[in-house]
């Protein structure tokens, strides 16, 4: 009886300290108080070092010159605040993997997580200067995997468009041969049978394999769904047991009818719940890409890349945020592209980079404008792996990177090649233009000048309007 009764008071707490917390983050939302900023990108574009570093330097309150607040001598600092829902971004297991002596990458993140920081500041608002010169920001970060929003389209799609899309992928190069396993056991199935629960699992499991196979052998970006191959806390869920199928009739009871009942699950219990829980809650956006490992990779990577740009970018409710709109129904009102891993080439190639990305989401780009929004667009790297030098070649002044190669630790030199401005031609392809190396990480340290290329910029433009 006591246990029981001590059970309950524990829920009744538990329920008052999540409604307590809802009304203060209601009130901070109605006063401009609450950022969320959301943090995604492809595989291997970056996320977890570009956040670890963001929340370093804020800490560290130095190497943030063009933020206007460090800049102007207002930023007064930053503290890590207990988010008390959720699960929380591991700053400091991420932070000690790239401050430790020799640094390492964190492990990609493989669900969504979130970290609250406080920001205080002099504000330049003449009112509150007058009241309350100090303010304070609570900077929310979400970080998530990029591979979550190319499901969002799914929400107004059909198990039929679903499937014809992915089997017409997986009838071309490079997908082709990994895709037979899957296409085989799909075309033997009697869709027409019963519902028989081994053969749907072995039918998933193919589909899911052939999935990983896409982004691990090949290091492909356009993965649908992307559970499949981040499914987070959904491992082992019920709603990933379904894949595509061939056209053929839909029959009450039959194999494929279960098949779609397990796909519409998914767009209800799965990617709805993200948009309504999540991402129609964000407040500010980066999306990061790794441009240079699809340049390496070749046109139908490059391909790829793009086709999953343009379906992420899409995702994006574009939108400028008033008072209402930010306690009720909440837009993304700002959104910065950045193409990562600025410093494996040279400066001077920076601008092609920030060109090439323009025109790789020119479409949601278009879409943006006519909602009165702008994006931006960046070339960055939010911990720097090199040092620029300058070499003679056959009496040329060539602009090259000096870094330890990520694949042996060697310190070496090497011209790390051109950036093209505009989409790569055919000849491009063939004239063994694109060959970007990889770099191992530096120590991230405090009060160290230089560790970034424009992190500043991006946090200037995705929070600095409230800093002021």
């Amino acid at each position: 009886m006591a246990d029981t009764r001590t059970a309950a008071e524990g829920s009744q707490r538990s329920w008052l300290e999540g409604l307590w917390s809802d009304l203060g983050q209601f009130a901070d939302r109605a006063l401009d108080r609450h950022l969320r900023l959301a943090v995604t990108g492809l595989r291997r574009s970056g996320k977890t070092v570009f956040t670890t570093a963001l929340v370093h330097h804020l800490l560290d309150g130095r190497g943030l010159p063009f933020l206007a607040a460090v800049h102007e001598g207002r930023f007064l600092g930053a503290r890590l605040v207990p988010l008390g829902y959720g699960e929380e971004f591991p700053f400091a297991r991420y932070h000690a993997a790239l401050s430790a002596d020799p640094p390492s990458w964190p492990k990609p993140t493989e669900r969504l997580s979130r970290l609250l920081l406080a920001v205080r500041f002099y504000t330049t608002n003449p009112l509150l200067r007058a009241i309350q010169p100090i303010q304070e920001l609570l900077l929310e970060i979400v970080d998530y995997p990029g591979e979550w929003l190319l499901d969002l389209p799914i929400l107004g799609g059909s198990f039929e468009s679903f499937a014809e899309e992915a089997l017409a992928l997986a009838a071309r190069a490079p997908r082709a041969a990994l895709a037979r396993p899957w296409l085989e056991l799909a075309r033997g199935l009697d869709q027409a049978g019963p519902p028989e629960a081994a053969a749907i699992d072995r039918l998933a499991a193919a589909y899911c394999a052939y999935l990983r196979a896409c982004q691990e052998e090949l290091g492909l970006a356009y993965v649908v769904p992307g559970r499949f191959v981040h499914p987070g806390e959904l491992e082992g869920h019920p709603a990933l047991r379904f894949a595509p199928l061939p056209p053929a009739p839909t029959r009450p009871g039959s194999l494929r009818a279960a098949v779609i009942e397990a796909f519409e699950r998914y767009r209800e219990e799965v990617v709805r719940p993200f948009y309504e829980d999540h991402f129609r809650g964000f407040d500010r956006q980066i999306v990061l890409v790794d441009l240079l490992t699809a340049l390496n990779q070749g046109p139908a990577h490059f391909a790829d890349t793009q086709r999953a740009l343009e379906r992420l970018a899409a995702s994006f409710r574009y939108g400028r945020s008033g008072l209402l709109a930010r306690l009720f129904a909440p837009r993304i009102d700002r959104v910065l592209f950045a193409a990562s891993k600025a410093d494996h080439v040279a400066p001077s190639q920076h601008a092609a980079l920030k060109q090439l990305l323009e025109i790789l989401v020119a479409p949601a780009g278009r879409a943006a404008r006519f909602e009165g929004l702008v994006p931006e667009f960046l070339a960055i790297s939010a911990l720097r792996s090199t040092d620029v030098v300058r070499t003679e070649h056959d009496g040329q002044i060539l602009s090259c990177v000096r870094g330890r190669l990520a694949e042996d630790g060697r310190e070496t030199v090497l011209f790390p090649g051109e950036i093209p401005p505009e989409l790569p031609e055919p000849e491009d392809w063939t004239s063994g233009r694109f060959r970007f190396r990889a770099f191992a990480p530096r120590r991230l340290q405090p009060g160290v000048p230089g560790q970034h290329i424009r992190l500043d910029q991006a946090l200037e433009f995705l929070i600095g309007d409230k800093l002021r």
